[in-house]
């Protein structure tokens, strides 16, 4: 048998062996993603308050523990998840640029501190920022820059202008 032949067949062996095993990898990577994205399905169950009553909005934790909501800012729709750590609601340049907010390198002009480290952040505002029946305005919120940030946050400068928020089980209630 000729050598040249044989390191042939083997070069093809492991040339598929190793598409086989990043295939393999990508999908299991893409199944890992999917399982911490949103539920689609999960509901926001959200009343119109009646007069004197507070608006609520109850949500239920996605498979990965997490809360999500679909925020509405200025009238355009994100996925967000809510995090009682952030002090800010935080967007991603991504999604920043999603819902109309466009920033410019030189806005990247504050730093904060993160669970994984300093970045440098582009301080916001946001007119209105509606979760259900509950709406709030002139709501404080930084855009992190392109690859920094995988979901949209909404933190602390949301949540701590509402009458309460609670934890039970695996709903969390907002209450405007």
């Amino acid at each position: 048998m000729n050598p040249i032949v044989r390191i042939e067949a083997g070069s093809v062996r492991t040339f598929v062996v190793v598409c086989t095993i990043g295939f393999l990898s990508v999908t299991a990577f893409q199944k890992l993603r999917e399982r911490l994205r949103p539920d689609p399905t999960v509901a926001v169950a959200a009343a119109p308050p009646a007069d004197g009553m507070v608006a609520g909005v109850a949500l239920q934790a996605g498979r990965n523990g997490h809360f999500f909501v679909n925020a509405l800012m200025d009238g355009r729709a994100l996925p967000m998840m809510v995090d009682t750590g952030a002090s800010s609601c935080a967007f991603s340049e991504e999604d920043a640029d999603r819902i109309g907010i466009r920033v410019a390198p030189g806005d990247f002009s504050r730093v904060w501190n993160t669970a994984n480290g300093t970045v440098r952040v582009a301080p916001i505002r946001i007119g209105l920022m509606q979760i259900g029946s509950i709406t709030v305005r002139d709501v404080e919120a930084v855009v992190i820059p392109r690859g920094r940030l995988g979901t949209s946050l909404l933190g602390m400068s949301f949540l701590r202008r509402l009458r309460d928020f609670s934890v039970s089980g695996a709903t969390m209630t907002l209450r405007g």
